[in-house]
């Protein structure tokens, strides 16, 4: 199975600030938007723009190329699946400051947050994730050079049971607005493979 992301039929947006030029898909981002939930911080958001195609198969991986150009505290963009307002997940590089970026994820069951990170350096622009599938099973992975892919997490979803919405999203939780360009987006046969 080998699908272009943006040749399927069933593409779908949430925001008007999205273009695709040149097989690649540009996102302007908007002030204030994000998603969380609870968690910690109390609050609750569900506002983040994203670009998705809703898929049935059990059994695959998506993967995509960001390039972000983020400027202010929590830019961030990268790839999403997202059922609901209560179930989701999400992987980005955040950015902190001019020397630290947040490479992580946050998975959403029953409208609860988690997120897991690790510092990179700000100065990284680009990202490879792929994201893939076994059943209700997640494996999120990200690479510099879109070869040599490194483990990020493994996570269940539980309302993740048949068909599903994956796809990339950008946005800025504070008074901020920045470009994000994601390309070589890919829908193949799952690369995680059967534990043994």
């Amino acid at each position: 199975m080998k699908k272009y992301f943006l040749e399927e039929k069933n593409v779908y947006y949430n925001s008007p600030n999205v273009d695709i030029v040149n097989n690649t898909l540009e996102f302007i981002t908007e002030p204030n938007t994000d998603l969380w939930q609870n968690t910690y911080y109390g609050f609750q958001h569900d506002n983040a723009p994203f670009v998705q195609i809703n898929i049935c198969e059990k059994y695959f991986s998506f993967t995509t190329k960001v390039k972000y150009f983020s400027k202010r505290r929590f830019d961030q963009a990268g790839i999403i699946l997202y059922l609901d307002s209560q179930n989701w997940l999400k992987a980005s590089v955040e950015y902190e400051n001019k020397d630290i970026s947040r490479l992580g994820s946050v998975v959403t069951n029953n409208g609860f947050s988690d997120w897991a990170t690790v510092d990179i350096s700000s100065d990284i622009k680009e990202m490879y994730y792929r994201l893939s599938r076994r059943e209700n099973d997640f494996c999120i992975e990200n690479s510099l050079d879109g070869v040599n892919f490194k483990q990020m997490r493994i996570c269940h979803l539980d309302k993740a049971n048949d068909e599903i919405s994956v796809g990339v999203y950008a946005c800025s939780p504070e008074n901020s607005s920045f470009k994000a360009v994601f390309s070589d987006m890919l829908i193949s046969d799952c690369t995680w493979m059967e534990h043994k």
